[in-house]
């Protein structure tokens, strides 16, 4: 009983770990928010749920400022007001675009972090998958953005809607960041293609950085002593 308390007290210290949890936990339940991540009260909860963990995260990072913190609050206010209802075109474009820079604050906070030292812990590993969603995620929030701005920014063959969802947006966004290309939604306006493809080169240089630093901290952790 002591040794399982004493495992929680070391994940609850994990808070790259819950923030990839929550991540997860919100991609599971898009579909009954399809429409609007916010629009949804326990979607609402679970995303202001991220960005308190994004808080946590960005005051124990390098990157730690009044300025990410201000970018925290503003999400959580427009997030507010989106759930009461006042969802004009002005506040979803801002909404969006807080959250993004928040998520992405968050990210190269992450990074920082696990490029602090020289050993690979056990956060760091959440910490890496974690920047890969917080990277998605901030996209898919950019995405909405453009398409709110320009209209039909993005097309889908089997389909005519100008407007995609926001499952869809995310989809496109796991998609593009991963580099399988499984999407069938496609950028068709410029800002839209130019979006997609500053997320493209994120995701080559996440790859090309982050999985080559954690193969090398692994290697240096086991390195035989001379």
């Amino acid at each position: 009983m002591n040794r399982l308390s004493i495992n929680w007290k070391e994940f609850g210290a994990l808070p790259s770990a819950w923030l990839l949890f929550l991540q997860l936990i919100i991609l599971i339940l898009a579909p009954l928010t399809n429409s609007n991540m916010s629009s949804h009260a326990i979607s609402w909860c679970l995303s202001a749920l991220v960005l308190i963990l994004i808080a946590k995260i960005i005051q124990r990072s390098p990157i730690y400022t009044a300025v990410g913190m201000s970018l925290v609050m503003l999400a959580l206010t427009f997030s507010g007001l989106i759930l009461m209802g006042l969802d004009s075109p002005s506040i979803l474009v801002a909404a969006n675009i807080v959250e993004a820079a928040a998520y992405i604050y968050a990210a190269f906070g992450l990074l920082m972090y696990m490029f602090a030292d020289k050993y690979l812990t056990r956060d760091e590993l959440f910490a890496a998958a974690a920047v890969f969603t917080l990277f998605a995620w901030a996209f898919a929030f950019l995405y909405s953005a453009c398409q709110t701005i320009y209209p039909a920014s993005f097309g889908v063959t089997s389909a005519t809607q100008l407007s995609r969802s926001w499952l869809e947006l995310l989809f496109l966004s796991f998609s593009v960041q991963s580099g399988t290309g499984l999407s069938d939604i496609v950028p068709v306006a410029p800002e839209a293609r130019v979006l997609v493809a500053l997320q493209m080169f994120c995701g080559v240089m996440y790859l090309a950085l982050v999985v080559s630093r954690l193969v090398a901290l692994q290697y240096i952790q086991h390195k035989p002593k001379e």
